[in-house]
């Protein structure tokens, strides 16, 4: 582990993200590790708003003074196995829409745009976002996932956006992201639907970049960095390019997201119930706290 004063406050003071800095290809490693359940909880969205507010301070400080970055490289994966997120607090969600509680659907929505965002316009500095997906990324976990500039995704990986399933859409990016890298027939299918795709009809699509095999993401990324990072200037060039041509912006995402809480306020009893339903299997994936292989491969680097 890196002792670099600079990224002390990058690293400590978090319960639900678990933070790693390879000092020799300049990346951040942030391990998504929610509790009680793998969604996007509040608690873990106020965490990594911070994580992202802190990575932000610390290239600016070092960029004002003229020096390089030392962050060129961001990757988000997960600490539950089999899971890289179920998506949106179900729990929250049922609550807040029972209770009428328009004002808290919007905080919640606001909380998931205000560390999307950033990742999809790679923190509007020379670095590149990736994703590592080795399990299930279902509803705001797929759209956490394809925020990133690289999706990389295991073989076992599985995409889905469910909300379709108790009269919803996804409301915290998926459009803007899918239409982005696909079609505007392919995006309507995925978020009408609600079918589970794996990596490779992901990669097909032009949604997963790099697949590889299972239990070998990490190696994957490595390998990717390893051929890339010479080239970072050039890459991260294109990310540029590719926002001046077709860019995402904050009001467009935040604008969608009231249409989400506009919608989610007219669900019956019956979308309920299936909200509850989809609430029961996420319980069924919360596990304890083993380490999965991507907190083993990075145990001693930096």
């Amino acid at each position: 582990m890196v002792k670099d004063d600079r990224f002390v406050a990058i690293r400590n003071d978090y319960q639900q993200v678990k933070v790693h800095y390879d000092r020799l290809y300049r990346v951040l490693w942030y391990t998504l590790d929610p509790q009680p359940r793998p969604c996007f909880n509040l608690e873990m969205l106020t965490e990594l708003k911070r994580f992202q507010e802190n990575l932000v301070r610390v290239n600016r400080k070092a960029m004002d003074r003229g020096q390089e970055p030392p962050v060129r490289y961001t990757v988000l994966s997960s600490r539950t196995p089999g899971v890289f997120n179920l998506g949106g607090d179900l729990d929250l969600f049922h609550q807040l829409i029972l209770a009428r509680d328009r004002e808290g659907l919007q905080k919640y929505a606001t909380a998931c745009i205000d560390v999307l965002y950033p990742n999809a316009v790679h923190f509007d500095m020379p670095v590149t976002t990736i994703s590592l997906v080795q399990g299930e990324a279902l509803g705001g976990g797929c759209e956490a996932a394809i925020s990133s500039n690289l999706i990389v995704a295991e073989r076992r990986a599985r995409f889905g956006l469910p909300e379709i399933m108790f009269n919803l859409i996804p409301g915290m990016g998926a459009y803007s992201f899918l239409i982005r890298r696909t079609t505007p027939e392919i995006t309507k299918r995925l978020i009408t639907t609600g079918k589970v795709l794996t990596a490779v009809q992901m990669q097909k699509l032009g949604l997963v970049d790099i697949l590889a095999e299972n239990g070998q993401g990490h190696r994957a990324v490595q390998e990717y960095l390893a051929h890339s990072h010479r080239r970072a200037n050039a890459h991260h060039a294109l990310n540029r390019v590719r926002q001046c041509v077709n860019p995402i912006t904050y009001e467009e995402l935040i604008e969608i997201t009231r249409v989400w809480v506009d919608t989610a306020l007219q669900l019956g009893e019956r979308d309920l119930k299936m909200i509850q339903r989809l609430l029961a299997a996420q319980k069924r994936r919360a596990t304890p706290e083993p380490v999965a292989p991507a907190d083993k491969a990075m145990e001693g680097q930096g």
